[in-house]
């Protein structure tokens, strides 16, 4: 057996798996080494094949201990089945992920066949970056308020009788909105955890689009934005929507804070009614636009404008928030894309399928 080895163009062949593969035989020879294997070791599969595996694979733990001599797959324990996933390092330093398997010819017998399967690390060191950054987020967006909580209450404690009543409503007002503050943080953390997982829960119920859309532009105007700076268009007559309330606020919020934080000029909000053929659920749905007419999105970023961290300029806040939409948008089965407006903006536009009651779903 070797790279390419295979009985026809229908069977699997070591080259079509997206892991390493390295086989060896019960004397411990090379018997397959595949094309990713090649690529993760750096070493040609011709070089490999009918080698001992200790010379094909020279592996060392992280502490610089042989592996082999460690695990001892032929000569040691006769009731090991393998070697569970670990990371181990190559001569030239590279890191690999190795697991292996012991295929004995009957219970407690001699090792027939030794396989072994490589992964390279990028992808689990993504993913610990990701949560070394979503550590390092928390702990900087949490740091503002709870400090601001924490001042504002051990002076009211400590001199209370000395303030007059608007002082004192003015600092509680202040510890209310940080205790807020707080209070989406944690939000976003748990709904990016259920995304990321595929556990975002939902209960549809009707949902007036529109009505939501006025409700928050309300709620940013009586903030302190000018009534005029946002202008909403609706085109026909909007098909019925089953959809989790409480989700699709967070994403309108989103939307138009960003649009307010980020764009300039008028913050324009369309909606219309889409055909089946326009939605991935084949129903008939609801597209919402929202544009500005700010700087808009730099064209070499726009893709990474839904990932984690992503934040557009110096005023941005956790960077989750988009990633966010997307989720909720997604197990909407929606779909939800980022471009420039007419007027030079950013636009946002998603698009929802009209769905069905929770209990239907």
């Amino acid at each position: 057996m070797h790279s390419a080895a295979g009985a026809g163009e229908s069977d699997l062949r070591p080259d079509d798996l997206p892991d390493g593969l390295v086989v060896a035989d019960g004397d411990g020879l090379v018997t397959c080494f595949n094309a990713e294997a090649a690529r993760l070791t750096g070493r040609p599969a011709s070089g490999a094949l009918g080698t001992p595996i200790e010379h094909a694979l020279p592996l060392e733990d992280p502490e610089g201990r042989r592996w082999w001599r460690l695990t001892d797959p032929y000569h040691g324990l006769a009731t090991r089945s393998g070697q569970p996933e670990r990371n181990l390092v190559l001569p030239d330093g590279r890191e690999v992920l190795v697991a292996a398997r012991y295929v004995r010819a009957r219970p407690a017998g001699p090792v027939r066949r030794l396989v072994v399967t490589l992964r390279g690390t990028e992808a689990r060191r993504r993913s610990e970056r990701h949560n070394a950054e979503l550590i390092a987020t928390v702990a900087h967006e949490l740091r503002s308020p709870l400090t601001s909580v924490k001042g504002f209450t051990a002076t009211m404690l400590d001199k209370w009788e000395r303030f007059t009543d608007d002082q004192k409503r003015l600092m509680l007002q202040t510890v209310d909105g940080d205790a807020d503050r707080v209070t989406r943080l944690i939000t976003e953390l748990l709904d990016v955890s259920r995304i990321a997982s595929g556990r975002l829960e939902l209960r549809r119920q009707p949902v007036r689009l529109d009505e939501a859309v006025r409700r928050h532009v309300t709620t940013l105007v009586n903030g302190g934005c000018r009534p005029d700076r946002f202008a909403l268009h609706v085109d026909g007559r909007l098909p019925g929507l089953w959809a989790d309330p409480d989700k699709m606020d967070q994403v309108l919020g989103n939307l138009l804070e960003n649009a307010v934080r980020h764009g300039a000029g008028t913050v324009t909000i369309e909606m219309r009614p889409v055909p089946a053929a326009e939605t991935r659920q084949n129903q008939e749905g609801t597209a919402v636009t929202v544009s500005d007419e700010g700087p808009g999105i730099p064209e070499e970023v726009m893709h990474r404008v839904f990932t984690r961290f992503w934040r557009g300029g110096d005023r941005a806040g956790t960077g989750l928030g988009l990633y966010i939409v997307k989720g909720i948008v997604e197990a909407h089965g929606g779909t939800v894309t980022v471009g420039r407006s007419d007027r030079g903006g950013a636009r946002f536009r998603f698009v929802l399928p009209a769905g069905t009651p929770a209990f239907f779903s």
